[in-house]
């Protein structure tokens, strides 16, 4: 089965795997077989190597002739594998589940999308709407793969279709995030005489705490109604380097979650710099990394077109992230949706129930024969 192969290539995130002995990254294993499968099913198929050893995958059926056009867009990526407690690789099926890494998040929707594509084989060239293949690098991390298709091909798009875990409903309306590394610095000294330092785990401690305290308030502001208010976390902490040093350094990771709202009153990372300023906090951002929020507006004909293909299909938000957002920024207008539940993604015994593929599968492939209509 299709999906049982996706699983056994071994795709994780380079940025948390180092390539094999030939030098070739897990995503672009996956990217090779998927451009000989698709290849062999009529699609002209391009690797666009975003970089290196690291590729997008275009698949197309029809020429660019100037008929409107969508994307099928699932990533090659998957989250690491440490502490799982099945083989993350084995594709096994067992009680009514396939179990394995990616196997939800998001292999399951993009072998549904592929099975979709393939059963309508001979019609796709002939389409009044042109449907494509996409499948993105580095979803995991930081986007490349998104953020370069977006920059170069935008234009060439009515609608993008990303292959994310949402139990076939339709998220048209998703979170931002704001990872951002923040820094405090302090004076080494021996243990023994702590007065004569400044320990920087203790400042940028006290320093998280006040911060945390004066921005939940500030993001709750920024309320959506389907998503709720913008929100923070502290992910990460660390400093110092030995038990009787007092800590010169320390760092932490934060993670702001914005809505729409919040992305329109200027973002994140500006309120996190105005309200480190305020407040004369210790800290320096050492490292931001921001993605828009995702929004599309529901009265979209392909969103309706979507609706229609199964009654049971509804409009819902999502508070977490996905390459549909840096679409959707470019102009694409943007939806996440496939089969799984997000509940199991990255999840130490990740699966995705076969009857909930198999729902999936139909509803992609139903989907695509509407756009003859």
């Amino acid at each position: 089965m299709l999906l049982q192969h996706l699983i056994r290539i071994p795709s994780v995130n380079p940025d948390n795997a180092a390539p094999d002995q030939a030098g070739v990254t897990h995503e672009q294993a996956l990217a090779n077989f998927l451009a000989e499968w698709l290849t062999d099913i009529g699609a002209e198929v391009t690797l666009e190597e975003i970089q290196p050893r690291r590729p997008n995958l275009i698949a197309r059926f029809a020429p660019l002739d100037g008929r409107p056009r969508i994307l099928l867009g699932p990533h090659l990526d998957t989250v690491g594998v440490e502490n799982m407690t099945i083989d993350p690789f084995s594709a096994e099926i067992r009680d009514g589940k396939i179990w394995g890494r990616g196997a939800c998040d998001t292999k399951g929707p993009m072998a549904a999308m592929l099975e979709a594509l393939r059963e309508n084989k001979n019609i796709l060239a002939d389409l009044p709407v042109a449907v494509d293949f996409v499948a993105f690098m580095g979803e995991e991390a930081s986007q490349h793969g998104s953020k370069h298709f977006a920059k170069h091909h935008a234009a060439d798009y009515q609608f993008a279709i990303v292959g994310e875990p949402t139990s076939m409903d339709i998220v048209h309306l998703s979170k931002g995030s704001l990872w951002a590394t923040l820094t405090a610095t302090g004076i080494a000294a021996h243990s023994s005489q702590p007065h004569l330092g400044d320990n920087a785990i203790l400042k940028l401690s006290r320093a998280l705490l006040e911060l945390q305290e004066t921005l939940v308030p500030a993001l709750a502001a920024y309320n959506n109604p389907i998503l709720g208010p913008s929100t923070i976390n502290v992910g990460t902490i660390s400093g110092g380097t030995a038990a009787n040093i007092v800590p010169n350094f320390a760092k932490a990771q934060i993670d702001i979650r914005q809505t729409p709202e919040l992305h329109s009153a200027g973002g994140a990372l500006q309120l996190l710099r105005e309200t480190i300023a305020r407040l004369r906090l210790p800290l320096e951002i050492e490292y931001a990394h921001e993605n828009p929020p995702m929004e599309t507006d529901a009265d979209n004909p392909f969103i309706e077109k979507l609706l229609a293909t199964d009654p049971r299909t509804k409009l819902v938000g999502a508070p977490w992230f996905s390459d549909a957002a840096h679409l959707s920024a470019a102009g694409i207008p943007s939806i996440c949706i496939g089969p799984g539940s997000i509940a199991q993604a990255h999840t130490k015994d990740e699966f995705i129930e076969i009857e909930a593929y198999e729902e999936g599968r139909a509803f992609l492939s139903k989907f695509i024969r509407s756009l003859a209509e």
